[in-house]
């Protein structure tokens, strides 16, 4: 498995914490990493989470991270 594999792997198990203040930081961390594969996930998130600041983290990450793939 490769380091960034395992980094986005990390990063999306702590979308599952209870605190709203782990899940933003793994939002942050994913968003840093820019991988397509965090896409889904962070659509989930911005779909279900309870928090309102969690869910327009996952959005405005996805939205970065989107953006950056289709203009490259």
């Amino acid at each position: 498995m490769s380091a960034v594999k395992r980094m986005l792997d990390y990063h999306i198990n702590r979308l599952k914490d209870k605190r709203p203040e782990a899940r933003l930081k793994a939002i942050q961390e994913l968003a840093l990493l820019g991988h397509p594969d965090a896409l889904d996930v962070l659509r989930d998130v911005y779909e279900n989470d309870e928090d309102i600041e969690v869910r327009k983290a996952a959005q405005q990450a996805g939205r970065a991270i989107f953006l950056n793939q289709k203009g490259e």
